[in-house]
């Protein structure tokens, strides 16, 4: 959901944070990643303005930092 709402692809994920292709391709098939590859990954989406929301009865959830003008 996170990629998504930048509007990235997976390449572009892979190449912000570092990781291989393969790499995001199987985190997000929901397979084994190392723990480095997933923090890499998180540290380019909040870099982007991604914010991950924690458990709080519903899920948990992701949104966009608000920009300003």
């Amino acid at each position: 959901m996170a990629r998504a709402a930048l509007g990235w692809n997976t390449q572009e994920l892979a190449a912000k944070a570092g990781v291989g292709l393969n790499t995001v391709n199987r985190f997000e098939a929901g397979q084994d990643a190392r723990v480095s590859s997933v923090e890499k990954m998180r540290r380019a989406l909040e870099a982007a303005g991604v914010i991950f929301v924690p458990e709080n009865g519903e899920g948990p959830g992701v949104r966009l930092r608000k920009t300003t003008p």
